[in-house]
């Protein structure tokens, strides 16, 4: 691929590209235009240091993230980059109608041409109450109708509709004739189905669902080509954490950590201090049943490379989250340099 053509080019001989997924984290004692400003001035950072793809998440209703509409932070990351493709890590389809979704991306890969990604997901971001908020028919419960959403956007982006549908004009986006790349996210085994049977590239949530391997070959094995892509794709998304050494990065990692921790019991928190999580951590027992590589440059190459040899993937996407926007800068700069 061109991507990792360009990232061997700039780096040598690696096993595989880095891309960063960015949920602009907010930390206790910042408010969410302080994370906004942080994901582009990360953004800047990492295209420096070679990473190819930079994807914004969407979160809703949670004062730890404030990437809750990553087409907005997509536009501004773009402009205030010149190489790095820019994408969404990713859309939450069951929110929105799928022809605003194609002009939204349509109008970016007019305004950026060939470094826009529209990275799509299932999954609604948020909790059931905001995910009732974000309904614009509140009377009922919004269908379960992610793949005729999907197959509606592909329509629309690729112009693919019957000459006779009654939508068949509405293909005609603003931002024609640029169109973003079009993948699907997920953790589970039906997305890997739609992205292979749709011949879709395919980003699995590790840091979400770390019991994966199994789930991307399903999606190699559902693969058909297409005019999107000829062969399979694999990202794997992983959250990592890498400092000068394993005891000062497991130290830095405990802040998300603690936030992760009380999500589950339902308590939402922005992201706190390292003091306060060790704190937290000397009382608590630590979190089980999600995987993060953490520790040392060459402790987090041996866990990425397991990570991605474990999938077979083709790239790897890292997830970052600490209190300090310094230590996340720093986090993505190690990861890198241990990779030239």
């Amino acid at each position: 691929m061109a991507v990792q053509d360009e990232w061997r080019g700039h780096y040598g001989s690696v096993p595989f590209p880095l891309s960063v997924l960015d949920q602009s984290p907010i930390s206790e004692g910042s408010v969410g235009a302080d994370a906004l400003r942080n994901s582009i001035d990360l953004a800047q950072h990492v295209e420096e240091l070679g990473y190819v793809r930079y994807w914004i998440a969407e979160h809703h209703g949670t004062p730890m993230l404030a990437s809750a509409a990553p087409e907005i932070l997509i536009g501004a990351v773009a402009a205030a980059t010149s190489r790095i493709t820019v994408g969404s890590g990713g859309v939450m389809l069951p929110h929105y109608s799928p022809l605003k979704v194609a002009e939204v991306f349509s109008m970016l890969a007019a305004l950026y041409p060939g470094r826009i990604d529209l990275g799509l997901g299932r999954a609604p971001g948020s909790d059931r109450e905001t995910m009732f908020a974000l309904q614009r028919d509140r009377r009922q419960a919004s269908p379960d109708d992610f793949p005729e959403q999907l197959a509606e956007l592909l329509a629309y982006l690729e112009d693919d509709f019957p000459d006779a549908h009654p939508l068949a004009r509405l293909a005609a986006l603003p931002g024609g004739p640029e169109r973003p790349e079009v993948w699907l996210l997920g953790s589970s085994p039906q997305s890997a189905i739609w992205a292979g049977e749709l011949g879709l590239p395919y980003v699995f949530a590790d840091f979400i669902n770390p019991a994966g391997a199994e789930i991307a070959q399903l999606y190699r094995d559902r693969f058909v080509p297409s005019r999107r892509r000829a062969t399979p794709f694999v990202g794997v998304a992983v959250s990592v954490v890498c400092a000068e050494d394993d005891d000062e990065a497991q130290r830095l990692a405990s802040s998300s950590r603690m936030a992760m921790t009380l999500l589950r019991q339902g308590q939402l928190i922005p992201v706190p201090p390292v003091e306060t999580a060790v704190a937290f951590f000397e009382q608590h027992p630590p979190p089980t049943g999600r995987r993060a590589v953490v520790g040392s440059p060459a402790s987090v190459r041996a866990g990425l490379e397991d990570v991605v040899a474990a999938y077979g993937a083709d790239e790897a996407m890292v997830v970052t989250i600490t209190h300090e926007h310094e230590a996340r800068r720093r986090s993505y700069e190690l990861v890198a340099d241990v990779f030239r």
